[in-house]
């Protein structure tokens, strides 16, 4: 069967497009005469940032904790809040990285479908549209932009899954690099090789798809442009690694094996998924040669270190969920090594890669 694809409908790109998000927002008031709910990472709170945002009487601006990775329990919880309003809202809109988007579109489906964040961890389970949602990311490199899913720790589980679903998928995107010229030079390397390493996985994989194939090859080029380039983070630079997180969001379909290990650590040691997504590659040298050998320059060239020992001295029980939260992908890992995956890791295999990083 061919798959029915669905892209986000529209989006504004260039220096300076947050200015459009009033007129967006408008627009979406006009039309439903209800409030706006704001999603702002936190690192935003008391910023100049926050302040641009088109807040009117009877919204809801929710400033989003991003220490953690999103988990069900904090989704039920913003949920929660959300309801507690005097209306329904017209629009959501996140500003921020991956953690707060994916946050915006979680709540935005528990808005129309009933129940627990937990509920709806899997492939199509979200029955009912969502509200309307806007993202305006300020990091670039997760692709939760324009993905059609929002990946969320689920801590009793002990599992890290997303919400995959077409009705996931943000209705507007405004894309303006200027937003992430502030980032740290070392987050700004970490959340980039998000799109790097889920585009590679998904090119040197076995299920595969030419339009998918073609988003996911530039997107990796114009990480190679970026990150072996002099300045990362340069005007230009802070542009394309917009456009190839946009691209590399389209491409996102099975990965492979750097991100089963990246959710291990995501669920063991609660680690953000793109610098958990490096640690997992610095380990895999036997499975992806030459993009570890990248990689590995490109932290070089960049003088972004990643200090080693951080799964040394852990308990055994700890090491079982290490090996648990990445041998369940079963569908990413075959992906890359086929069906008998397991023989390839077995569970002594992965958590001396562990023990490695």
């Amino acid at each position: 069967m061919y798959r029915n694809v669905k892209n986000v409908p529209y989006y504004i790109f260039g220096k300076g497009a947050l200015a459009q998000l009033g007129d967006l927002v408008f627009e979406r008031r006009k039309a439903k005469g209800e409030g706006v709910v704001f999603f702002v990472d936190h690192f935003f709170r008391g910023k100049d940032l926050a302040a641009r945002l088109p807040v009117e009487r009877g919204d809801q601006l929710i400033y989003v904790d991003v220490t953690d990775e999103p988990s069900t329990d904090y989704m039920d919880v913003l949920a929660a809040q959300v309801r507690g309003a005097s209306s329904p809202p017209c629009c959501m809109v996140a500003l921020g990285g991956g953690a707060t988007m994916d946050s915006c579109k979680a709540v935005a489906n528990l808005m129309t479908n009933p129940g627990l964040a937990e509920d709806y961890q899997g492939w199509e389970l979200v029955k009912n549209p969502p509200v309307y949602k806007i993202a305006v990311p300020t990091l670039a490199g997760t692709g939760s932009e324009c993905s059609r899913t929002c990946v969320l720790s689920n801590v009793k589980k002990r599992l890290k899954l997303g919400m995959n679903s077409d009705y996931t998928v943000f209705d507007q995107i405004i894309m303006d690099p200027e937003l992430t010229r502030t980032v740290p030079r070392d987050q700004f390397l970490f959340t980039g090789m998000d799109t790097y390493m889920h585009c590679f996985e998904t090119l040197t994989g076995v299920y595969r798809n030419r339009i998918v194939d073609a988003l996911a090859e530039k997107a990796v080029s114009m990480c190679e442009d970026i990150f072996l380039s002099d300045d990362m983070m340069s005007e230009v630079n802070l542009e394309k690694m917009m456009i190839a997180s946009y691209m590399g969001g389209m491409a996102t379909g099975y990965v492979g094996v750097v991100h089963p290990f990246s959710a291990g650590l995501s669920v063991a040691l609660h680690m953000h998924h793109g610098i958990a997504n490096c640690y997992a590659l610095t380990v895999l040298e036997d499975i992806y040669p030459e993009h570890h050998a990248q990689f590995m320059h490109m932290l070089e060239r960049q003088k972004v270190k990643l200090p080693g020992g951080i799964c040394k001295n852990l308990s055994t029980e700890d090491y079982d969920t290490l090996y648990n939260g990445t041998i369940v992908h079963d569908n990413s890992l075959s992906n890359r090594l086929g069906p008998d995956f397991k023989k390839i890791l077995p569970k002594e295999n992965v958590i001396e890669r562990f023990k490695r990083m």
